[in-house]
C-alpha cells in the first residue's frame, strides 16, 4: 500500500491496475488505519483520474455478492450525497413513481454518512424491509418493478473503509464511486454528483464500466440531482457516445424555488415529505420528483423527452399511482420470501 501512498501524496495518478490493488488491498483488511485515512485524504487533495476511478470500483466489484438483473433495460437512481444541502430523499422518491410507471428499477444505496437521511433511512421510515439477500431482491423486482439493495449486504468488505470515511467527515472517493457499485451491474443510470464540474467525467467512467445510457446530473446550486432551484448540467451517455448540456427548471415544464423549501430533515420527515408528494401535494418536493422521475422516463425510452418525462410523472403522481407502488413495494418487501 505505501508504493501507492507514497504517488498520491505526490500528485501522481495511479494507472487503472493499481487503483484495483490499493482498493484491494484497503477493503480486505490488510492496511492499517492511518494508511486507509492518508490514502482518502491524499486522494481528495489530488482529484480522481478517471482511470482512478475505474480501478477503484474493479476493486470493490471484485469483492462484492452479485445480483442477477432480469431486465437488461433495469435502471438505478443514485446520488453522490455528499453536497451538503440536506435535501429530502428526491431520487429514493424518484424511483417509485419510475417504477409504478412501468420502469424496472434497481435502487442500490445505503445509510446517511454526511447527511441526516440516505436512501436506506428513508425506505425504513416508510416501513420497507430492506435487507434483503440477492435471490429476495430479484424477487421483489420482478413482482412489483422496484427493488432496494442495501450496500453493506453486497459489500461486506468495504465496511472497514466505510467507517473511517465517516470519521473523515469530508468527501472522498467513495462519494463518487457509490452509485457507480451496483452489484446488479445496470446498463441504465440517472446518477447525480455534487459538483457540476465532474458530469463529465463520471459518464466517461459509467461508459467504460459498461453502462449503455445514462443521464449524469448536477445543479448548479450544488445538488446532486436534476434541481429546481437553479439550471442542472447534464452528461448524456448513450452507446458511447456524450453530450453535454444545461436545462432549467422552466425548459421542463415546472417552477423555480427556493432552496429551502427543498429542506428535508430526518428520516421519519423525509418519509412524510415522500409521502405528501405521493398523495397529491403540489409544491417544490413535487416538482423536483417529478423531473428527476421524468428523467428516468427519458433514459427508458418512456418519453421522448425531458420535459415529456417530466409531464407523465406529475400524472402518475396526480393519479395516485406512486402511492399504490409505494405499498405494493412495502408489502413485497415483507412478504417476499413468499413471493413466486
Amino acid at each position: 500500500m505505501k508504493p501507492f501512498l507514497k504517488k498520491v501524496v505526490e500528485g501522481e495518478p495511479l494507472s487503472r491496475s493499481e487503483a484495483k490493488q490499493a482498493m484491494e488491498e484497503m477493503i480486505n483488511g490488510n492496511v492499517p488505519q492511518t494508511q486507509i485515512a492518508s490514502f482518502l485524504t491524499a486522494m481528495r487533495m489530488k482529484g480522481e483520474t478517471v482511470e482512478e476511478l475505474i480501478g477503484f470500483v474493479e476493486g470493490i466489484h471484485s469483492q462484492a455478492i452479485p445480483v442477477r438483473n432480469p431486465f437488461e433495460e433495469a435502471v438505478d437512481t443514485c446520488g453522490t450525497g455528499g453536497d451538503g444541502q440536506n435535501t429530502f430523499n428526491i431520487s429514493t422518491a424518484a424511483s417509485i413513481v419510475a417504477s409504478a410507471a412501468g420502469v424496472p428499477v434497481i435502487k442500490h444505496g445505503n445509510r446517511a454518512v454526511s447527511g441526516k437521511s440516505g436512501s436506506a433511512d428513508a425506505l425504513e421510515a416508510l416501513k420497507m424491509n430492506i435487507r434483503l439477500n440477492a435471490e429476495e431482491a430479484v424477487k421483489m423486482l420482478e413482482k412489483t418493478g422496484l427493488c432496494f439493495l442495501f450496500a453493506p449486504l453486497f459489500h461486506p468488505a468495504v465496511k472497514k473503509v466505510m467507517s473511517i470515511r465517516k470519521e473523515l467527515g469530508f468527501r472522498t472517493c467513495f462519494n463518487l464511486m457509490g452509485p457507480l457499485l451496483n452489484p446488479a451491474r445496470v446498463k441504465v443510470q440517472l446518477l447525480g454528483v455534487y459538483d457540476a464540474g465532474l458530469t463529465g467525467k463520471v459518464a466517461h467512467v459509467l461508459n467504460h464500466l459498461g453502462v449503455k445510457r445514462a443521464l449524469v446530473v448536477s445543479g448548479l446550486d450544488g445538488l446532486d440531482e436534476m434541481t429546481v432551484t437553479d439550471a442542472t448540467r447534464i452528461s448524456e451517455l448513450e452507446n458511447g457516445e456524450m453530450k453535454t448540456y444545461e436545462v432549467t427548471p422552466e425548459s421542463l415544464g415546472v417552477n423555480r424555488w427556493h432552496a429551502a423549501s427543498l429542506r428535508g430533515g430526518t428520516a421519519e420527515e423525509n418519509a412524510r415529505i415522500m409521502k405528501e408528494v405521493f398523495a397529491g401535494k403540489e409544491g417544490a418536493p413535487a416538482d423536483i420528483v417529478s423531473i428527476n422521475a421524468g428523467a428516468v422516463l427519458y433514459l427508458a425510452g418512456k418519453a421522448g423527452s425531458l420535459k415529456e418525462g417530466t409531464e407523465q410523472a406529475k400524472r402518475i403522481i396526480q393519479s395516485g399511482r406512486a402511492r399504490e407502488q409505494l405499498n405494493k413495494v412495502v408489502h413485497a418487501s415483507k412478504e417476499v420470501t413468499y413471493v413466486s
